[in-house]
């Protein structure tokens, strides 16, 4: 079954546990990894920077993934955040779970 899979890393855990729970909250993701701390190196403004940076990976729908993109774009800290966004297949039953923990009934 189809995913999308959505990778962030954000400057500290308490701006990751934030994201997290809006995110959860919106049901925009089923389940976020938090990959802990990593190094971050990247060209930034002609310079080369190093960041120690947390990383989380979002498990989302196909419908859900847009919109969790634009709130996580709405809510991150950075400037210009890093949002990579891939399709993945899952199990049947994982994916089943994503899109309902996902789902959100449109109001008439």
């Amino acid at each position: 079954m189809d995913i999308v899979l959505m990778l962030t890393t954000l400057p500290d855990p308490i701006s990751a546990t934030k994201l997290i729970d809006g995110v959860l909250n919106a049901r925009l993701a089923a389940c976020v990894t938090e990959a802990g701390c990593v190094r971050s190196r990247y060209r930034w403004r002609g310079k080369v920077e190093t960041a120690e940076e947390v990383q989380l990976l979002f498990k989302t729908s196909a419908t859900s993934a847009l919109e969790l993109e634009r709130f996580i774009t709405a809510h991150h800290p950075y400037e210009t955040p890093e949002i990579i966004s891939w399709p993945a297949n899952a199990s049947t039953a994982y994916g089943q779970w994503v899109v309902a923990e996902t789902h959100r009934p449109t109001h008439v």
